[in-house]
């Protein structure tokens, strides 16, 4: 075993070594990073997020100070265990705040990965005026602008696309969003991650991948865990798609394990990622309301995953070498 072991962390090491060349690069709140250096991640976290829709939200909904009061403990918690970046998945018009990420960032000693692109689920609540009436080359040329020259002059560079359709199938609004992921991603080589769940949406979204001449390694299946016919999300991964199983509480231990398990023995547990979707800061709220931390994988996941026999390999898989995989930039075609 302690052979076994050894072999790994030197294969492991060797992958993380080939991540620092300049050709693999993940792209944080401070800038660019070598991929190897993201280090233990929560692929899917929130620091705040404000529902009141598109027309209403803005920067005036919320003192970046009392925020950073109320998230900061949380980041250092997680630190302490050994974390070293969370991905921030709040898109545009939703809350998403790149000079509070900053804050935050000097403050805790964290990474965080932000994002571009727009949310078109909830019947389209998310989506700015502009979103209806433009096509999906005119809203990829906004978020290609993003990842070109940086977030509303504050010199955050998105590091991947995040996207939301409805639960059921895509409704047009759905279908342009996504299309123009796909043209984002082809001009900047940002992982595409929808908020999707089922999976008739999910093979939707990534038959327009297929349209535009995007692997499906280019696609976080997110939400996959609402999908209660495994083959599924098992057929995606199969293709090349990431399965993220995103929304972890206790009471969803044995779903979590028992998809572990079952991506371990099917050979595909190196296209799976697991995180809270927690947080987080609620605008309108008092206090921000309720704040729901980030700790829970560390207290009761990973100790019921090695309990059912996976190993401490199989964990930093998990953890750390598919985010690698994940979230670094590179265009990524279907090949012919």
């Amino acid at each position: 075993m302690k052979n076994t072991n050894f072999l790994y962390l030197f294969v492991s090491a060797i992958f993380l070594l080939s991540c620092n060349s300049k050709e693999s690069k993940i792209i944080t709140v401070s800038g660019e990073i070598p991929a190897g250096e993201i280090g233990k991640t929560l692929h899917h976290e929130h620091i705040l997020v404000d529902f009141i829709g598109a027309d209403s939200t803005g920067y005036h909904r919320w003192k970046k100070e009392e925020v950073v009061e109320k998230v900061l403990p949380y980041l250092l918690e997680i630190k302490k265990l050994g974390y070293k970046t969370i991905v921030e998945c709040t898109p545009a018009y939703l809350g998403r705040d790149p000079e509070l990420l900053k804050m935050l960032v000097e403050k805790s000693g964290l990474q965080i990965i932000t994002n571009t692109g727009y949310y078109s689920a909830v019947g389209a609540k998310y989506i700015p005026e502009h979103g209806f009436t433009e096509t999906a080359e005119q809203l990829a040329e906004r978020w290609i602008e993003e990842a070109k020259n940086g977030i509303e002059g504050t010199g955050v560079y998105p590091g991947f696309i995040k996207i939301a359709v409805e639960r059921a199938s895509l409704e047009e609004i759905n279908r342009k969003v996504v299309e123009a992921a796909c043209i984002t991603h082809k001009a900047t080589g940002l992982t595409i991650m929808s908020h999707t769940g089922l999976a008739v949406p999910a093979f939707q979204e990534l038959e327009i991948l297929k349209n535009y001449g995007v692997h499906p390694s280019a696609f976080i299946w997110t939400h996959a865990h609402n999908e209660r016919d495994l083959s599924k999300p098992i057929e995606a991964a199969q293709m090349g798609a990431w399965i993220g199983y995103d929304n972890f509480t206790p009471e969803k231990l044995d779903r979590f394990v028992n998809f572990a398990l079952q991506m371990k023995k099917e050979g595909l547990l190196h296209k799976l990622l697991f995180s809270h979707d927690a947080g987080w800061y609620r605008p309108g709220e008092p206090g921000g309301g309720n704040f729901r931390g980030y700790t829970e994988i560390e207290e009761y996941l990973i100790p019921a995953l090695e309990k059912n026999g996976l190993s401490q390999q199989d964990i930093y898989q998990i953890f750390t070498l598919n985010p690698v995989e994940a979230f670094k930039i590179q265009v990524r075609p279907v090949q012919s």
